[in-house]
């Protein structure tokens, strides 16, 4: 008999009862400690959730292309044969070499192209594979909050335990900077114990677009340096910093280097998220180990898109690219944020990375409105975001997604905007956003 029917006698009467095979096997724990199996904040707030003609501020990806120069570097990889086939999984050579030449004046050493970068599918992949070498069962990751929701389930499903320590914001009314959401240097002690093996440091950080100042990076790096901690530095918004604020990279702190990898993006730098190529920067103790995990999880990244990233890195400098790029990305941050101050709405304004968070703490939405089951019982940021993208046409995300439950009372006053996209996009946004006025109490 099948497994899956259960036969019985009733009176001489076989009957036959189907099981439910929908469940046979169970799935692992560390999908719900990861929050993998809830609705996530980008299916909710999907496009195809959304009216139609809503603009998109939500996600943070772009709606205009790479630069044709990096894009034909892409076609002329295409068009090759050793391109098109495995690269070490190290990275293609001609790419590691550039990211040497481009970072080594910002790390004041020459790089080694074979132990001290290593190419990876995305940013995102490169920081897994160093929690696969890292982390053991039950060690600590501190986090900055708001976080990047990808650090959680990359920790945990390695075994690591996050440990949350807020940024806090400014109390302030009106607008005020990213600069203003501060550390409590003794809540970041307090967070420190004897299974603390990482922190994260996210500098221009997302979403709130705060650049880590050289004082508050030099703090972090004397916990680490007491406490013998990792430190992970994601700094894929690097070339996006703004009114002259200074990017420091905790690696070039002294002592720092032998304990810190640097995370870079091409995606981010050249408007090719979906290109997934990225890089990891750091001393040959910490790129090795990460290169035995990511050789076993992925092998090698895309080839071709390894060549058209080289390319860029290559022919950056010498185009003058990063400064018009960053000055064109202060334009769009202007444009959105002049739109919030004709609302009179307070918001952070970003030193750097491409968001703006809105304090969404006095819209107001009739008390009977049709919200969805999926925002129901998350964060007041939920209804507010979900309320604007039906009412206003224009989404954006939640910024409670990027807390612990703990702490998710501080994220559910801001709303992130994304100004990743075309001038004329955000300035039909802004317009759409000025009707939002009626609904402020």
């Amino acid at each position: 008999m099948p497994p899956s029917v259960e036969q019985r006698t009733t009176n001489g009467t076989a009957s036959h009862t189907q099981q439910d095979r929908s469940n046979l096997i169970p799935f692992s724990s560390r999908l719900k400690e990861g929050r993998a199996l809830a609705q996530d904040v980008w299916s909710i707030f999907n496009a195809a959730n959304l009216p139609a003609d809503c603009i998109n501020l939500g996600q943070g990806y772009m709606n205009f292309p790479p630069p044709d120069w990096v894009k034909r570097g892409a076609e002329e990889a295409l068009a090759s044969v050793a391109a098109n086939h495995y690269s070490h999984p190290r990275g293609r050579i001609r790419l590691r070499e550039a990211i040497r030449s481009h970072y080594s004046p910002q790390f004041g050493r020459d790089l080694d192209v074979e132990s001290e970068i290593l190419v990876t599918s995305g940013a995102n992949e490169g920081q897994y594979s160093v929690f696969v070498a890292f982390l053991e069962q039950g060690d600590e990751v501190i986090m900055f909050e708001p976080f990047f929701d990808q650090y959680l389930p990359s920790v945990t499903f390695n075994g690591g335990v996050p440990v949350y320590v807020p940024l806090h914001p400014p109390r302030h009314n009106g607008k005020h900077s990213s600069s203003e959401w501060t550390i409590d240097f003794d809540e970041l002690r307090r967070a420190v114990t004897p299974r603390t093996k990482m922190i994260i440091v996210n500098t221009p950080q997302n979403p709130v677009g705060k650049v880590f100042t050289r004082r508050e990076l030099e703090q972090i790096a004397a916990i680490a340096e007491e406490h013998n901690l990792l430190v992970m530095s994601d700094e894929v918004y690097d070339s996006l910093v703004f009114d002259d604020n200074e990017h420091v990279r905790i690696a070039t702190l002294p002592g720092m280097w032998d304990r810190t990898v640097t995370v870079g993006s091409a995606g981010k730098m050249f408007a090719a998220t979906g290109w997934r190529v990225g890089w990891l920067i750091g001393p040959a103790s910490v790129i090795q180990p990460t290169l035995a995990a990511t050789t076993r999880i992925v092998f090698c990244s895309n080839s071709p898109l390894q060549e058209a990233a080289a390319v860029g890195l290559e022919q950056a400098q010498k185009r003058g690219f990063l400064a018009k790029q960053r000055d064109e990305y202060a334009e769009r941050r202007d444009i959105l944020t002049a739109g919030f101050d004709r609302l009179g709405v307070k918001y952070t304004n970003p030193q750097g990375s491409y968001f703006v968070l809105l304090d969404i703490s006095s819209v107001k939405w009739p008390e009977d409105y049709p919200f969805p089951q999926s925002v129901e019982g998350r964060g007041r940021d939920f209804k507010a975001c979900w309320f604007i993208a039906m009412e206003i046409g224009v989404s954006s995300i939640p910024v409670s997604e990027f807390y612990c439950e703990e702490h998710t009372s501080i994220g559910e006053n801001y709303a992130r905007f994304a100004f990743c996209k075309d001038v004329d996009t955000l300035k039909h946004a802004v317009e759409r956003l000025q009707k939002l006025k009626k609904f402020l109490a």
